[in-house]
């Protein structure tokens, strides 16, 4: 075995050197923690703490934060089971604190205790298995400490730690699957309305990291969902994502972000048998939408993860897997006839000069008169986040879009938003119609032409004639892409109406394009007629 230095406070610069060469030797390493281990050293150094922390000792505290790290680093299970013992978990903890690069020192302590208490919620009777959700958890907080910037060092690194993680991790998932009463009495707790706040938070974390560790093992999943389904737990699920509690609110969507990605079919089904059997307004989907159009603060990313959500749970070809092409037909119908109304009430009320008309139908969507303001950036995120959920069902959805779009008349009240300030809502709003005009549809063009619907577009063009910027690129690739495939209907109307304004812009080839195809187009019909 290792011969190590006395552990007192005049050898901890010693100690330090030890630790931190026995890293560049397996062969060290294992002789260290031995020594370590059979010595009872870890608990020494932590008594040395314990020490220089009241005698405000800086330099033995710097020291010892190179020394405890460094045993962590060694990566040895031996140690890992001292370490995260009830006996030492906090000086370790506090000896991490003390990193000489920081400033101030860290609230590692804190934040375990904090941690500590709010898994006392956890509706747990075994002790045991309590003890090892505890040990784990005090594993995955170091872990996250201690773990250096990746790219420094190799993909092994810290191997043992990963692994003693994971091998706890479904030891505990093993032991609450066995529990019959655990996930029932969690979904009891969340949804009660007597649970303190600090209360649900903990219960929250905790149930989000346990469904995203059992949604990634393979043989626990279907298991894992099978017993979700049973327990109803979507209905719990959506209740959740109404509450007011962010946080609650915010692992919730995590949740059902990780259902769609794992299980598609499985919300899918529980959406359309919703959509079947309920004409209220409390239904999973309408949850989705109202978060997407209520969200306070859209450039955090977080309307994003329910766009994506919504996205799959809308998106036909995702279906197959659970319904016929005539069910699928008929949810579209109750989604255009029922839900789509939620999703473009922003835009619909921004674009009426008298809002106020359309605001019956939207009681149960507490909105401001300041979210439909154009210059309000919050409300332009929301907007454009409508858009671009509007292009995707163009799409995907091209027969029940197509009467939507044309009913409403959505594509003139889209483009009012191309005098927005903010340009992406702009590109968003250009993006809608070049999606329209991508389908090549009859139809669609023959609305466009006769609602002049191109005024809004090519105002845009004058506009931005003198400018270089992503908008005018995209104004550009419009016209060309109905130039390159010969859309004559529309380029027929451009030139017949809007000629004379695309002067001022000759020097862009791609009006003269348009004027070039016309002028053949016409010549053509002479020749027919002759």
């Amino acid at each position: 075995l290792m011969d190590l230095p006395a552990c007192e406070l005049h050898t901890l610069g010693e100690i330090a050197d030890l630790v931190t060469a026995a890293r560049l030797s397996s062969t060290c390493k294992e002789k260290l923690a031995l020594a370590l281990k059979n010595e009872a050293y870890i608990p020494k150094l932590l008594q040395l703490f314990q020490v220089c922390e009241s005698a405000k000792n800086t330099e033995g505290l710097h020291l010892l934060f190179d020394i405890v790290r460094g045993i962590l680093y060694l990566d040895k299970d031996i140690l890992f089971e001292v370490m995260f013992s009830d006996e030492c978990i906090l000086s370790v903890a506090g000896c991490l604190e003390y990193d000489p690069c920081l400033a101030q020192p860290g609230r590692h302590r804190e934040s375990l205790a904090k941690t500590a208490k709010l898994q006392d919620v956890i509706p747990i009777r075994n002790p045991e298995l309590r003890q090892k959700i505890r040990q784990t958890s005090r594993a995955q907080y170091i872990q996250a400490i201690i773990m250096p910037n990746t790219t420094d060092f190799e993909e092994s690194f810290l191997s043992t730690l990963n692994s003693f993680i994971s091998s706890s991790r479904e030891q505990i998932l093993h032991g609450l699957q066995k529990d019959e009463e655990f996930l029932p009495e969690v979904f009891a707790q969340l949804t009660n309305e007597a649970t303190a706040s600090e209360q649900r938070c903990g219960l929250m974390k905790f149930f989000k990291e346990f469904c995203a560790f059992s949604l990634m093992l393979p043989e626990k999943r279907d298991e894992f969902l099978q017993t979700l389904t049973k327990l109803g737990f979507l209905p719990t699920l959506k209740i959740l994502m109404g509450m007011d509690d962010l946080q609650v609110r915010s692992a919730a969507i995590d949740i059902l972000s990780y259902l769609v990605e794992f299980s598609p079919a499985m919300v899918q089904e529980f959406v359309m048998q919703e959509a079947r059997q309920s004409e209220n307004d409390s239904q999973l989907i309408i949850e989705v939408i109202e978060q997407i159009i209520c969200n306070p603060n859209p450039e955090f990313g977080g309307d994003n993860q329910l766009m994506e959500i919504l996205c799959a749970l809308i998106d036909p070809g995702k279906m197959l897997a659970i319904a016929s092409n005539l069910e699928i037909f008929e949810f579209l119908d109750i989604f255009y006839y029922r839900y789509i109304h939620v999703l473009t009430a922003p835009l619909l009320a921004h674009a009426s000069e008298e809002w106020y008309e359309i605001v019956h139908y939207l009681f149960f969507v507490q909105l401001k008169a300041l979210f439909f303001l154009i210059d309000n950036y919050q409300a332009a995120e929301i907007l454009a986040s409508v858009l671009e959920l509007l292009s995707f069902c163009v799409e995907r959805h091209k027969y029940h879009m197509k009467i939507y779009i044309i009913k409403n008349d959505l594509l003139r009240r889209t483009l009012v938003l191309m005098k927005s300030k903010h340009k992406f809502l702009a590109l968003c709003a250009l993006r809608l119609m070049r999606r329209i005009i991508g389908l090549k549809d009859d139809l669609y063009n023959h609305y466009i032409a006769v609602g002049n619907l191109f005024e809004p577009v090519v105002n845009a063009v004058l506009d931005n004639r003198n400018g270089c910027n992503l908008l005018k690129s995209a104004l550009m690739e419009l016209f060309e892409f109905i130039c390159l495939k010969d859309i004559r209907f529309l380029i027929a109307h451009i030139v017949e109406n809007f000629s004379d304004a695309l002067e001022s812009v000759k020097y862009i080839h791609t009006f003269q394009g348009l004027k070039k195809k016309y002028e053949q187009e016409k010549d053509r019909q002479k020749e027919k007629l002759n």
